[in-house]
């Protein structure tokens, strides 16, 4: 290829001592910290959740699937790259990567804490952190902001101090501190993200209802429920006549896979013309398909039904990604998963989904 891929959806493993050191000093006693589990190993805790993260599935890249544990990690041992950009460049050049959209890793979990104030810290903690390890490798990482949603004003300006920052995105959590994001008092909110090109992402596993411990069946029934979230975010934003209102507003769903979507935006259109009057919602000017191919970016890794679907989907909003340093990751064989899964493509088409796409989003020159 005449250019290097672009991954629109890479991660960090937070190091032990980020939300410590980087946390309001008020929160301190409380911020997430790291323990060693004689059990379990390394393991991320975080004051009133429940479940501590294992950091050997979240920095597994490259692992041989029988290999893959939540059990007997140890920092030292995980990929340097997760957290020291000094290391990251030579992980991308591994992967014949370009440059990582980046997404945090326990910050993800903590999307879902229930003391607003509390994942506010975090979040600022997390923010700070990233800015310095984005500037450790300028060009090649570029972060997205953790950003709290209180109050459609506060939105504001969290979105405009990460602008600031020099962020090109915000993380939003699956579920805001006030009503739901497709309620019209947000609408001054999206209103000014589209003035400061700010793309607002969702990612899966922050909200409630796509965690991995409520399943029926083996156990491993459960990994196919975790983009329910993201499906409902989207059919939020549509239904809600969010995108009506605010047509030039740049949604991206993120790690959820891509190939569902052709028969999504068939169930959408069915579900409208069919029962919107027993069903209600708003009264949309176009069909609910169309506003997910103008407003819905998506990001995905091995999915070989994104790549051979294209057609039904629009091909403009469609990036791929190699989610390292994640157990789910395609690294360190992108080269040749790409090679295989894009053979029948035109170069424009290859241009598009691995670089173009997410370079024109964020505005990349890369």
């Amino acid at each position: 290829m005449a250019f290097k891929p672009i991954s629109a959806d890479s991660h960090v493993t937070e190091p032990p001592n980020l939300y410590l050191d980087f946390i309001d000093p008020k929160f301190r006693d409380r911020a997430p910290h790291v323990i060693n589990d004689p059990n379990r190993g390394e393991i991320y805790v975080i004051d009133g959740m429940s479940a501590p993260i294992p950091m050997s599935l979240v920095a597994a890249a490259g692992k041989d699937p029988k290999d893959l544990s939540t059990r007997g990690a140890k920092f030292e041992e995980l990929h340097r790259g997760g957290w020291d950009p000094k290391y990251r460049g030579a992980d991308q050049d591994v992967d014949g990567v370009g440059a990582e959209i980046i997404y945090p890793s326990v910050g993800m979990v903590i999307c879902n804490h229930q003391d607003m104030a509390y994942k506010k810290a975090c979040f600022d903690a997390y923010n700070r952190w990233l800015q310095g390890f984005c500037g450790g490798l300028p060009g090649r990482l570029y972060g997205m902001a953790q950003v709290v949603i209180n109050s459609p004003d506060e939105g504001i300006e969290e979105v405009r101090k990460a602008k600031e920052m020099g962020f090109r995105g915000v993380m939003l959590p699956g579920e805001p501190g006030y009503e739901d994001y497709h309620h019209p008092d947000y609408d001054a909110f999206y209103e000014a993200v589209v003035d400061m090109n700010m793309p607002i992402c969702f990612h899966i596993l922050t909200s409630k209802r796509d965690n991995m411990r409520t399943y029926r069946g083996p156990k491993i029934n459960s990994f196919l429920s975790i983009i329910r979230g993201n499906q409902d975010i989207i059919g939020t934003f549509i239904f809600g006549g969010v995108f009506q209102r605010h047509p030039k507003l740049k949604l991206i769903c993120v790690e959820a896979d891509a190939g569902w979507a052709v028969h999504y935006k068939y169930r959408m259109d069915h579900a409208y013309l069919r029962h919107r009057f027993w069903l209600t919602c708003a009264e949309l000017e176009k069909m609910p398909s169309e506003y997910f191919d103008e407003n819905v970016y998506m990001t995905f890794q091995d999915d070989w039904s994104a790549f051979k679907l294209r057609e039904h989907l629009n091909i403009n909003r469609l990036m791929w990604a190699n989610d390292f340093p994640h157990s789910d990751a395609t690294w360190p064989h992108s080269k040749e998963l790409l090679a295989m899964h894009t053979a029948d493509m035109t170069d424009w088409e290859r241009s598009r989904v691995l670089h173009d796409n997410v370079a024109e989003l964020y505005g990349l020159t890369v």
